[in-house]
C-alpha cells in the first residue's frame, strides 16, 4: 500500500511528499492494559473498565503515549526505505492529542514528508502527522516526527 524507495537519493527525493494514509488498526483494551502493565502507568481511566464507564470519557481510553507509540507502525506502511543500513527514531519535535482514543476505536496515520535534510552519513526525514479516530471529530494526535536513515 505504501511507497518503498531505494536507498538514500531515492527518498531525498520525497521531500515534500504526501505519504498517503494507513490502514485503521484497532486499539483495544488488552492493548491498552499490555501498554499499562509495560510502563507502570495503570491509572483508572485506562485500565479499569467499570469505573472508566462511569468517568469523563465513558469508556477507558488509550494512554496518550500508547497512542503515540502506534505512529511507528503506521508510519512504516506508509514508507519503507530499503538500501540502508540503520533506521532510527530520532525524535520528536512537538505532538498533541487533541481527542482521546476510547478502547475498541480504530485509528490511523495520515502524514506527509515535511523535509528531508543531510546528516552524516544518511538523512534526517521530518514527517507530519496525524492519527485519525474513525468516526472522530477530532484527531487522536498530531505530531511531528524525526527519523533518521544511515546508509
Amino acid at each position: 500500500m505504501g511507497i518503498t524507495v531505494n536507498g538514500l537519493d531515492e527518498l531525498k527525493k520525497l521531500a515534500g511528499s504526501d505519504l498517503g494514509t494507513s490502514d485503521w488498526i484497532e486499539v483495544t483494551q488488552e492493548r491498552i492494559n499490555t501498554f499499562a502493565d509495560a510502563t507502570g502507568d495503570h491509572q483508572w481511566i485506562h485500565v479499569d473498565v467499570e469505573k472508566a464507564k462511569e468517568g469523563p470519557f465513558g469508556a477507558p481510553i488509550a494512554h496518550g503515549c500508547l497512542t503515540l507509540s502506534l505512529f511507528i507502525p503506521l508510519f512504516t506502511e506508509l514508507l519503507d526505505v530499503d538500501g540502508v543500513t540503520t533506521k532510527v527514531n530520532y525524535g520528536l519535535n512537538k505532538v498533541r492529542f487533541p481527542a482521546p482514543v476510547k478502547a475498541g476505536s480504530r485509528i490511523r496515520l495520515v502524514a506527509g514528508l515535511a523535509d528531508v535534510e543531510e546528516v552524516p552519513g544518511g538523512l534526517q526525514v521530518t514527517v507530519d502527522g496525524t492519527i485519525e479516530i474513525e468516526g472522530g471529530a477530532k484527531p487522536a494526535a498530531v505530531l511531528q516526527s524525526v527519523s533518521r536513515f544511515y546508509a
